[in-house]
């Protein structure tokens, strides 16, 4: 087994799908500074969260090509030549699924086929992790949620991750394309989406903070969450790509530390030094599609790829808060394209 001090990825052709975005972001920032040759394929479709301004410290480091995952055509190019796929574009909002299921279909599901055949008939060679989601489980019926829980999703966008998630495993066992999957639990940290809370309710939580109005609280409070810091999410793609004892395999994410999201706002609060949080009635399409308490069981990924969550609740929040405070104006100002 490889330790972080060991991941070589130089010289390495990295391809991220939604590179622009949150996650995609972050990552192509760490690729870059392991001397990786870095190409970000992204939409920038406004609602999705892709942002130029992500990108900002290694700009001159990486290519980018705005392209859509459901153009069949360019990823029959993109993909040829690449060591490694990371596949995270993706349509990440439950509501939107539920408002518009074809859209959903389209990129969750139909276009990582042309991103998977892509690969079959032009570089079968190549690696690809994908980001699927805790979605597909649903309402926990038991936790913490293992790789073993049965899948129950409430909304179309689990469905879809679903089927997305299942298209590469499928790919890996019949055709060799060595593939692996991240379940991923609630991603926060510095260049999330927080204009609004299509992607995540930390994000409006944060821009609430910064401009001083108050955190909306749904429900009770008491629905308990586990909170992954995006360093540590970054570390777990990496590992998922470099191993071979991932291929075919599907992963939790998770944290030793669920806590509730009535805590997680008066700690946002402390951190920064004063605010408030109200609790507000569930709106009925949230209400329809909420799955209750969740937090993940992440022993699979720790005891085969020496993964392990580093980040404390308190430090990521921190850091989160700093970002946003000297950054405001590119997420959700004047010079805002996410």
């Amino acid at each position: 087994m490889q330790n972080e001090n060991m991941m070589n990825f130089n010289s390495k052709n990295i391809l991220i799908t939604g590179g622009l975005g949150f996650i995609g972001s972050n990552l192509a920032i760490r690729l870059a500074g392991l001397d990786a040759h870095v190409t970000l394929v992204d939409s920038l479709i406004p609602e999705y969260g892709g942002n130029l301004w992500n990108i900002e410290p290694v700009k001159d480091k990486v290519v980018i090509n705005i392209s859509d995952v459901r153009d069949e055509h360019s990823m029959k190019y993109l993909v040829q030549g690449i060591d490694y796929v990371f596949n995270l574009a993706g349509q990440t909002s439950h509501l939107d699924s539920m408002t518009d299921p074809y859209i959903d279909l389209e990129i969750n599901a139909y276009s990582q086929l042309f991103i998977l055949e892509a690969c079959r008939k032009h570089n079968p060679g190549v690696k690809i992790v994908f980001a699927g989601t805790r979605q597909i489980y649903g309402i926990p019926e038991y936790l913490p949620v293992d790789e073993k829980h049965p899948f129950k999703p409430v909304d179309i966008n689990g469905v879809n991750k679903m089927a997305g998630e299942w298209y590469h495993i499928v790919y890996n066992n019949i055709y060799g394309i060595r593939s692996a999957v991240l379940r991923l639990t609630n991603t926060y940290g510095p260049r999330m989406r927080v204009k609004d809370a299509r992607q995540t309710f930390l994000g409006i939580w944060i821009r609430n903070l910064v401009e001083r109005k108050p955190l909306p609280v749904f429900g009770d409070g008491k629905q308990l969450r586990d909170f992954n810091y995006v360093d540590d999410v970054v570390d777990a793609l990496l590992r998922c790509a470099l191993f071979e004892e991932s291929n075919g395999k599907v992963y939790n994410l998770g944290a030793d530390d669920p806590v509730t999201l009535k805590d997680t706002a008066e700690l946002l609060i402390s951190l920064n030094g004063g605010g408030s949080y109200k609790t507000v009635p569930f709106p009925p399409d949230r209400k329809v599609i909420d799955i209750g308490d969740y937090y993940g069981d992440h022993s699979k990924i720790t005891s085969e790829l020496g993964w392990l969550p580093k980040t404390g609740l308190s430090e990521g929040l921190s850091e989160t808060l700093e970002y946003y405070r000297r950054f405001s104006l590119h997420y959700w100002g004047d010079g805002d394209a996410a």
